[in-house]
């Protein structure tokens, strides 16, 4: 552990001290974290940059060295949140933050805090703990942390007004060992009992370098102690050069818990390592391994040179963020928030091609939006690096705005303001994409490495395009569909008042089976329903059923024939699928309304007094089930001020919720805000439902209003015997 004292909130860093790391270690020593790093935001761009890290390589944090305020973790939301972040241990991170376990699949728990004063937000702390921590974040440990953030955000608030610019500082770790065998292990006899010992030992620095090796482990290797010394051990043994064993040293200096794998020595000898960390670095013990044979895991071939874990780890966790993109707009802001912060780039434009033109599919970072827009609809035989590399899928990198204008002279007439640039093909199923233009504010090298990196980088970015392509493309013939087969307006009925609300269930194709109509020829009419299922043939369903429903209504059949002739419709159609349905025949001059139900929620009703009922209809079955189905009618009072509440079961179900209860949650919402003008009470039903917020199902409302005014009759009347007491139809007439 770094053990260095902070001194309180009233001692100051001396001038040319590095008040940065003073401040982590403190905060590391006050609650007994291992590691930890200081973000500080930069001053143009929502972006926080690692300034400091301790207690371990900062190659452990290489994909979050530069991270976009939006991005899903911890050091982000802190700041976004003004509040101390907890992950108590690899579940939770699993859970909440799966970018960050898929890279660092280890135990370990981790808070992260703000660094920010009343009015200004400077950056943000994380400090980790290994994986044997409680889950559970202590009150001591979490007031030590606010409070020592509290005073380093103080400390910048007066180096920002004495204009004293906090710049990055070299990170702290222990200093490994010595690497003469005295000098380490304190004795010659010691050094001698070390000798002696029939399996190998070596010492390691938080690197990963070799600072001590006995003779046994050079001679288990098969290599000389010196040439052992001073290097990492995967990297001095070829053998060992795999990540999956780089990754049990980070398993072990991250969770600080002991950590053992066994390898392959060729050409046939198994060898077992352990490793036993601190906060220091970590020891290894060497050993031949029994009973290995039935190990069946994978053998890297002898030579082979795989990629450096940093490289894979920031692959993975980028790659993780795109999977999280839907549409062309969220990988666009995936790529802002995720893949330019960690390049350094401070804006990127996405191109894609239709109809033998480009098309500016998205960007970011640029002041004026028209130096983007300009290149949007140009032919795809123009000569600019962004056609180029769609057109030929092969990467260009121009580090200096002399570079791009020597091969692009066109380029003289449209400056963007930027200094060196990468454009990358989005190559995916074998065929380019569309480009990734990642620009950068100053001149930028792109050494080989880089170039492979970013080209990769290209790769994931294609796949997620294409996707988002797709994606995009059902979502608009979906969402076209949909408005074709719903009324594109209500039409105006005298007498009464409507408003509608269509919610699509978000899972699949957003595209459903609920439908609503008014009809206003051959009397006034209104109807509701709900095929089973949301998908196309729900909605090809929906929209025979609409178009029949509005047919026998305009050749004047009364309401109980329109269901009638609809059920029939239905089951002639040979369909599968079932519907609910609701039907309304309104008379607003005597303010009445004839309704017939096929298994549909029931209706609410709230009178102008501002008492709500349900309206519990006689009904018949389901729509589709039997051909000799009979649906009985009943006659509502519709008093001038009254509301109907027509709805599917969208806007009232959702799991662990009781029906009753919800259906008297909406009521009660009703009641309340009967009153507002329709189309703000719609928005209001809709906006209050716990169901229609979780959208497991389609979502339909129509609320109907009597304006006019009519003779007052009995609330109930029945085409049929009396209704009982409790507003319940008896059977249908005969």
């Amino acid at each position: 552990m770094v053990g260095v004292s902070d001194g309180g909130a009233s001692r100051q860093a001396p001038v040319g001290r590095p008040m940065l790391s003073l401040a982590l270690a403190a905060m590391m020593d006050g609650v007994h974290a291992h590691s930890g790093a200081v973000y500080l935001l930069t001053p143009e761009d929502p972006v926080l940059e690692m300034a400091v890290m301790a207690g371990l390589p900062r190659a452990f944090a290489a994909p979050w060295e530069r991270v976009g305020l939006s991005a899903p973790i911890p050091v982000a939301e802190a700041v976004r949140a003004r509040r101390l972040i907890w992950v108590g241990g690899e579940e939770d991170m699993a859970r909440r933050y799966p970018r960050i376990a898929v890279v660092l699949p280890y135990p370990f728990a981790l808070a992260a805090v703000p660094i920010a004063t009343e009015s200004t937000v400077y950056g943000a702390v994380f400090v980790t703990w290994p994986g044997s921590h409680p889950p559970v974040l202590s009150d001591r440990d979490r007031e030590q942390l606010t409070a020592a953030c509290d005073r380093l955000a103080l400390r910048l608030e007066r180096a920002a007004a004495e204009r004293r610019p906090v710049r990055a500082e070299p990170d702290l770790l222990a200093t490994g060992p010595a690497t003469s065998v005295a000098g380490t292990l304190g004795t010659v006899e010691a050094a001698r009992m070390v000798a002696r010992l029939p399996y190998g030992l070596c010492s390691l620095d938080l690197h990963g370098r070799v600072g001590f090796a006995n003779a046994a482990a050079g001679e288990l290797l098969g290599l000389s102690v010196s040439r052992l010394l001073g290097t990492q051990l995967w990297a001095a043994v070829p053998w060992l050069n795999d990540p999956v064993y780089e990754d049990r040293y980070r398993a072990a200096l991250l969770s600080q818990q002991v950590t053992s794998f066994v390898a392959l020595r060729p050409p046939g000898e198994w060898l077992s390592f352990r490793l036993y960390p601190n906060t220091t670095g970590l020891s290894v013990r060497i050993s031949r391994a029994r009973a290995v044979t039935e190990l069946s895991r994978a053998v890297p071939e002898p030579g082979e040179g795989p990629a450096r874990l940093v490289t894979i780890s920031q692959v993975l966790s980028l790659a993780g963020a795109l999977t999280e993109a839907v549409g062309v707009e969220d990988v666009v802001q995936l790529i802002a928030d995720e893949v330019a912060p960690a390049v350094g780039s401070k804006a990127l434009v996405v191109l894609g091609s239709h109809g033998g033109r480009l098309h500016v599919l998205g960007h970011r970072g640029y002041v004026d939006p028209h130096v983007v827009e300009r290149f949007d609809g140009m032919p795809l035989t123009e000569p600019t690096p962004g056609t180029a590399a769609l057109n030929s899928g092969v990467p260009a990198f121009f580090d200096s705005r002399q570079e791009l204008e020597r091969l692009y002279p066109s380029r003289h007439a449209t400056p963007d303001g930027f200094a060196a640039w990468a454009y990358l093909p989005l190559i995916a199923s074998g065929r380019p994409v569309g480009t990734c233009v990642l620009a950068y504010p100053e001149q930028h090298p792109f050494p080989a490495d880089e170039r492979a990196v970013l080209t990769s980088l290209g790769g994931l970015i294609a796949q997620a395009l294409e996707r988002a392509l797709l994606y995009d493309a059902k979502n608009q013939l979906a969402h076209g569909l949909q408005a074709a087969l719903l009324p594109h307006t209500l039409p105006p009925l005298p007498g009464i008042e409507a408003a509608a609300r269509y919610l699509p269930a978000t899972r699949g194709m957003e595209i459903g089976g609920d439908f609503y109509d008014l009809v206003a020829s051959e009397g006034l009419a209104a109807v509701i329903g709900d095929v089973q299922g949301h998908n196309v043939t729900a909605a090809g369903l929906m929209g025979q059923i609409r178009t029949a429903v509005r047919a026998y209504t305009t050749v004047g059949q009364a309401p109980a024939e329109v269901m009638r002739s609809t059920n029939r419709l239905l089951i002639d159609l040979g369909s599968e699928l079932f519907a609910s349905c609701l039907y309304l025949r309104l008379d607003p001059a005597r303010g009445t309304a004839v309704m017939a139900r096929a298994g549909h929620p029931p209706p609410l009703l709230r009178r102008p007094d501002g008492r709500v009922r349900v309206l519990d209809l006689a009904g018949g079955p389901l729509l589709g089930i039997d051909a000799d189905a009979v649906y009985p009618t009943t006659e509502v009072d519709l008093a001038p001020g009254s509301v109907l509440a027509l709805y599917t079961d969208g806007l009232i179900e959702s799991p662990g919720v009781d029906i009753e209860d919800a259906l008297a949650e909406l009521g009660q919402r009703l009641a309340a805000a009967g009153d507002l003008p329709l189309e703000e009470l719609a928005d209001e039903l809709v906006r209050h439902s716990a169901a229609a917020q979780e959208r497991n199902d389609d979502v339909a409302l129509l609320l109907l209003r009597a304006r006019e005014p009519g003779p007052r009759r009995p609330r109930y009347k029945q085409s049929g015997p009396a209704l009982p007491p409790e507003g319940r139809t008896g059977p249908p007439p005969t």
